[in-house]
C-alpha cells in the first residue's frame, strides 16, 4: 500500500465557528489519537484530503509542524447531501504495529446459470494487519455459486500478515433463488389448475 503525504496545519481554536472558519479556508478539521498522547487538532487541505480518501483505510503521512505522524483514517464525516469532508478522526500508527480494520469486499467471477441474486451480508470485512501494509479490499471469488450456496468468513482469502477480526463462520455472502422467476412458475402453476 503507496502512502500519502498530506501538510497539517495545527489547530488552536475550536468550536463551531472555527470549525466554518475552516472550511470556508477549504480545510477539513481533524484529530489524531493514539497512543496515548493528547489527541492533536489540526486542519488538512479539502481536496487533497479528499482525494487521499478515496483509498480504503489509506495510509498518511502527515506533516504537522516539520514532524511527520503516520495515521489512518478512523471516523470520516461527511455533509449528507454534497457528501463534502465536514470532520475526519485519524489514528496514529506506527510500522510493524498490528490495527483492526474494515476492507471492502470485491466479488469476481459469475454464479451458475440461472436466475440467481448474490446477497452481500457484509459489504466489509473486519481484519487485522499491519498498518503500514493494509490491504485495499478483498476479493472474493462467486464462479459457479448456485442458489443456497454462501461463503463464510474463513473463505475469505487474505493477504499475507493479515487476519479475520470477526468469527469464521459469519456469513459474508449468500446465493438466493431468484423471486421472480419463482413468483412466475407458481403463477403459471396456478394458471394451469383452474383452467384444468
Amino acid at each position: 500500500m503507496a502512502e500519502v503525504k498530506l501538510t497539517a496545519q495545527v489547530r488552536t481554536d475550536f468550536g463551531k465557528g472555527a470549525a466554518r472558519r475552516a472550511r470556508r479556508a477549504e480545510l477539513v478539521p481533524a484529530v489524531i489519537y493514539g497512543h496515548g498522547a493528547e489527541p492533536k487538532h489540526v486542519a488538512i487541505h479539502n481536496h487533497a484530503l479528499m482525494m487521499a480518501l478515496k483509498t480504503p483505510n489509506v495510509l498518511l503521512r502527515l506533516d504537522v509542524d516539520g514532524k511527520d505522524e503516520l495515521v489512518i483514517p478512523k471516523a470520516v464525516q461527511r455533509e449528507a447531501i454534497r457528501g463534502f469532508l465536514v470532520h475526519v478522526d485519524f489514528l496514529s500508527v506506527k510500522k510493524g504495529e498490528k490495527v483492526t480494520v474494515e476492507v471492502p469486499i470485491v466479488t469476481e467471477g459469475d454464479l451458475a446459470p440461472g436466475a440467481n441474486l448474490l446477497e452481500h451480508l457484509l459489504n466489509t470485512l473486519p481484519i487485522e494487519a499491519e498498518a503500514t501494509h493494509l490491504p485495499e479490499s478483498v476479493t472474493v471469488s462467486v464462479a459457479g455459486l448456485t442458489a443456497g450456496d454462501t461463503v463464510l468468513a474463513k473463505d475469505v482469502v487474505l493477504s499475507a500478515g493479515s487476519s479475520l477480526a470477526v468469527e469464521d463462520d459469519v456469513v459474508v455472502l449468500q446465493v438466493v433463488a431468484a423471486q421472480a422467476e419463482a413468483a412466475a412458475e407458481s403463477a403459471e402453476g396456478a394458471g394451469a389448475s383452474a383452467e384444468g
